[in-house]
């Protein structure tokens, strides 16, 4: 094999590998987590089935347990509001919770698992 032979089939190799969407920070489609939702993934980088949750659903100011019993491992915030998240079903302080800005916010390996949330008002 030629040298130029030998560099062409790396380069070629290098791009099929780079454009394989192996990407870890991964943005999810946009159509699966519109503007004004909460989408929680039960996998990292927005793999599984996702919950939404809009204002409707989710009132300012209460906490409000993922569906179905969801234990999720990735998120997106595009609620026009900051939303907190927490590791407890209850929102409890005792344990982990962080606050996000609103607008579209992407996690994709959230820091500890989530189980509810509290989105906060005007």
């Amino acid at each position: 094999m030629t040298t130029r032979s030998l560099l062409t089939t790396l380069v070629l190799t290098a791009a099929a590998l780079a454009s394989s969407g192996t990407a870890s920070a991964r943005q999810p489609d946009t159509s699966t987590c519109d503007r004004g939702d909460f989408c929680a993934w039960p996998g990292t980088n927005y793999t599984g089935r996702p919950a939404r949750l809009d204002l409707e659903t989710a009132n300012p100011g209460e906490c409000i347990p993922l569906p179905n019993g969801l234990v999720a491992r990735s998120f997106v915030n595009n609620l026009t509001r900051d939303a907190t998240v927490y590791q407890g079903a209850t929102c409890s302080t005792e344990a982990e919770f962080t606050t996000y800005p609103g607008k579209g916010t992407y996690v994709p390996d959230a820091p500890f698992v989530v189980r509810a949330i509290e989105v906060w008002g005007p």
